[in-house]
């Protein structure tokens, strides 16, 4: 697993956000520390108070997802990311193996 660098961005990528003109990853190095939340979302369940409150250990809950299928990936809530579940070492980890663009309107 390889971080993504930002100054691994191309200039020309950022004029466009960016209104006052052309800006280098340079510019963002005040962001670099800034701590983000990341959450990959394995899959969701929907079920009755009473459902939840009869679980018990060894219980299984069905997800809406099958087996292989992508995980959404959230960086603060926002979707940003599809990706597969892998073993790192002794942990679980994530590939990821879509980039999701969203309009910021």
């Amino acid at each position: 697993m390889s971080d993504l660098e930002l100054n691994e961005l191309k200039s020309d990528t950022l004029d466009s956000e960016i209104p006052d003109g052309p800006r280098s990853a340079r510019d963002l190095e005040a962001v670099y520390d800034i701590p983000v939340q990341v959450s990959a979302v394995l899959g969701k369940a929907t079920m009755q108070v009473n459902q939840l409150l009869k679980l018990g250990r060894g219980a299984v809950v069905e997800l809406d997802r099958k087996v292989g299928e992508a995980i959404d990936i959230y960086v603060n809530n926002r979707l940003v990311a599809r990706g597969e579940v892998v073993v790192v070492e002794d942990r679980l980890g994530v590939t990821m193996t879509e980039i999701i663009k969203t309009d910021r309107s």
